[in-house]
């Protein structure tokens, strides 16, 4: 809550993710040796659904604690009028989100549920298969373009979550399962956190096709900042400017416009320039886009107001 505090945190998805129990699972760079630019990380295998939603209720469980023990420094956010007044009240936002829909059973009575204790962020798939979809890999150079597209429980899936109003996440899907989406939801476009791929060849960032779909729909791309995802070169290297975190956000700005760019981190979930260390560091990013010629208006968007637009229009 310091650091927090410290870098004018206001709020953001705070993500529940399943391990499957491996060494270093979930972490990007888990299996690279020091250097190594190009890679190819098998996919890990798919998660067993009990195992999944016991991790996922002990998640939903300490976030609940979290906001209870906060004597009203922290808030789970279900609706864009609680969203608008924890921002005015300075209060932290928490969105209940799921990276991966592995707790959820096909005939989704486990997504009813999660919606009513909270969920209102979804991401279809984490970087390995499920029932709903295909995650891609971690691989370098190479196109999101891996597997085959959503089945038909994640069609249904989608189609479920814009009843209910909860986001849809397209981070760590592959190109086919994309592209499924865009022709099912009705919602704005959202990757919560990814890169762009014509600067880096990584499977977890955009084309610009993928980037020019979002822009149509009104959708939204949170840059993710792990260096891995940033570089030209792909390498996992700490001493990585912010000004490459810039880069994509121009990149995305000047493709699709100001309005469908955003700040997507991955704190807790990748290696960090070590410039920005983490949430207390904010405002060196903030100035370096400053620096870079983004005034107070591009900032308020990048910085929140992308985000609450595409929230409010896709919350019920």
């Amino acid at each position: 809550m310091p650091r927090m505090r410290e870098g004018g945190y206001a709020g953001g998805f705070f993500a529940v993710f399943v391990p499957s129990g491996k060494p270093d699972d979930g972490f990007p760079g888990a299996g690279l040796k020091s250097g190594q630019a190009a890679y190819e990380l098998p996919l890990p295998p798919a998660i067993d659904l009990a195992h999944a939603q016991s991790v996922t209720i002990k998640g939903m469980a300490c976030l609940f604690r979290l906001e209870a023990q906060s004597n009203g420094q922290v808030k789970v956010i279900r609706t864009a009028d609680e969203l608008i007044d924890s921002l005015r009240n300075q209060v932290i936002a928490a969105v209940l989100h799921f990276e991966g829909a592995e707790a959820i059973d096909p005939e989704l009575d486990a997504l009813h549920v999660f919606y009513r204790a909270g969920l209102r962020s979804l991401g279809l798939a984490w970087s390995r298969p499920n029932v709903f979809a295909q995650g891609v890999p971690f691989r370098f150079p190479h196109s999101p373009d891996t597997g085959s597209g959503l089945s038909e429980a994640g069609r249904e899936l989608v189609k479920a979550c814009n009843r209910l109003g909860i986001m849809i996440d397209l981070a760590h899907i592959n190109e086919k399962g994309f592209w499924n989406t865009t022709g099912i939801t009705a919602a704005p476009l959202v990757v919560t956190h990814a890169g762009v791929h014509a600067i880096c060849p990584s499977t977890r960032n955009l084309t610009d096709k993928q980037l020019d779909a979002i822009g149509e729909s009104g959708g939204v791309v949170g840059i993710n900042f792990h260096v891995g995802f940033l570089r030209q070169d792909g390498l996992l290297e700490p001493q990585t400017p912010l000004s490459e975190i810039v880069d994509h956000i121009d990149y995305v700005a000047r493709r699709i416009g100001i309005e469908h760019v955003a700040l997507g981190s991955d704190f807790d979930g990748a290696i960090m320039p070590a410039e920005l260390g983490d949430a207390a560091g904010m405002p060196k990013l903030l100035e370096t886009l400053r620096k870079s010629g983004y005034d107070e208006d591009a900032l308020r968007k990048v910085t929140h107001a992308n985000w609450v637009r595409v929230l409010r229009q896709t919350w019920k």
